[in-house]
């Protein structure tokens, strides 16, 4: 009798314990999770809701009072001549300043992964670009662009080439890809470590077997090395393409946009119509066209790594 009653309230516990587990284990991981929601939820959910909601308004973004003007700020996008040209200059940038970084950075990743003396200064001196302040580069590269005193014009008359001395940055015909070099510079380090993290994952034996099987260094070149890339190409080019899309604080440091409407992009042009034309409304619009475009850039991305890890 003693021992039955003693397992009884021993029975009782396991199975209140049990029954806890069942009412509370499907809250626990939301309750750990709780704090981050609501910083995720503070500072990109609540803001990126308001922009949404903004975007059908013709607030000025100072007045207290607006109006609900539903698609008109959408409609007006489609008949601007702004960003029609600033479309242009965004896919113009996003190719020129992917495809040049990425050819560079897969050479330079290919070289420094041989015998070359040198290799940890080379890579930081090409790698270093990327953790410098945008502001502070572009400072740079607009001194050397200077027309007057820059570095770039004196070397021209320097050596005989006054001709060709013009002002890079104050010009329609130049200025945007004048703007895209030191972009293109920056950039190159990026890919390079990626590509130099993903060649030294590549089995040497795979080079030693081709080796004794005749294969020439350009023939490893195209059938080991660049499949043996393949998912390092993807997540440099995606994140690539999302970054170059964003692009402002270059183009804003260096031009403004201009001149006229030469380097404008739809970033440049979302700022101006919020903090220049008072025209919250429209400019949160633009805003709005630029996170779907880059998040239906992005999702490709997701759905690949999404389906590795599963």
């Amino acid at each position: 009798m003693a021992t039955a009653t003693a397992v009884a309230p021993a029975t009782s516990r396991v199975a209140g314990v049990r029954q806890n587990k069942k009412r509370y284990g499907g809250l626990r991981p939301w309750l750990f999770a709780l704090p981050a929601l609501a910083v995720y939820a503070t500072f990109l959910v609540y803001p990126a809701a308001t922009s949404l909601f903004f975007s059908f308004t013709d607030w000025d973004g100072l007045s207290p009072t607006y109006n609900i003007v539903g698609l008109a700020n959408y409609t007006a996008m489609a008949q601007d001549p702004v960003v029609i040209q600033a479309l242009l200059n965004n896919l113009i940038w996003t190719v020129v300043t992917i495809v040049v970084p990425v050819l560079i950075g897969l050479t330079l990743a290919i070289l420094l992964n041989g015998k070359v003396r040198g290799k940890t200064p080379l890579r930081l001196l090409f790698y270093t670009p990327c953790v410098l302040p945008l502001v502070s580069i572009a400072s740079i590269w607009g001194w050397l662009y200077n027309p007057d005193s820059g570095v770039i014009n004196e070397t021209l008359r320097a050596v005989g080439l006054g001709d060709l001395a013009q002002p890079w940055l104050g010009q329609d015909s130049t200025a945007l890809w004048a703007v895209m070099v030191p972009a293109i510079w920056l950039r190159v380090g990026f890919p390079m470590l990626l590509y130099l993290a993903a060649l030294q994952g590549i089995p040497a034996e795979l080079y030693e077997a081709a080796t004794v099987d005749g294969a020439s260094r350009s023939q490893q070149l195209w059938f080991i090395t660049l499949p043996s890339l393949r998912q390092a190409h993807y997540i440099v080019i995606a994140l690539s393409l999302i970054d170059s899309f964003k692009v402002f604080d270059m183009i804003y440091a260096m031009t403004y946009g201009g001149p006229g409407t030469a380097t404008q992009v739809m970033g440049t042009w979302m700022y101006a119509n919020v903090f220049q034309y008072y025209q919250a409304g429209y400019g949160t619009a633009i805003a709005v066209v630029i996170t779907v475009i880059a998040i239906a850039v992005s999702i490709p991305y997701v759905l690949s790594q999404t389906k590795e890890h599963a």
